[in-house]
């Protein structure tokens, strides 16, 4: 039962990730509320990096608007595929959080 209540989440943060327009990011905390748990944003993380890599997980960042560390290349890659997309990121690896937030 534990198992498939955790599948079924991974599959609605997978539908949410899969939605994320080019150009605008969500924060974990951001995905894991839109799947119904709001505090289980280390759990996206987990699936983030663990997960299907088919998925624009780049798109994702932390609520500060920060970069992952974990994402493949750490926070230089994360900010060159999202620099690749049109999205600034300063020099301290963050994105404008409030600007570029998407709201489903």
């Amino acid at each position: 039962m534990v198992r498939l209540i955790a599948m079924q989440f991974r599959d609605r943060v997978y539908k949410i990730v899969a939605q994320i327009p080019r150009g605008r990011v969500v924060t974990y905390g951001q995905v894991a509320a839109l799947c119904g748990r709001p505090r289980a944003a280390r759990i996206v993380g987990g699936i983030a990096h663990w997960g299907d890599h088919s998925l624009p997980w780049q798109r994702v960042v932390h609520k500060d608007g920060s970069l992952a560390a974990g994402y493949p290349g750490g926070v230089e890659g994360h900010k060159q595929v999202l620099e690749a997309e049109g999205i600034r990121v300063s020099k301290d690896y963050k994105v404008d959080i409030e600007r570029l937030k998407w709201n489903p």
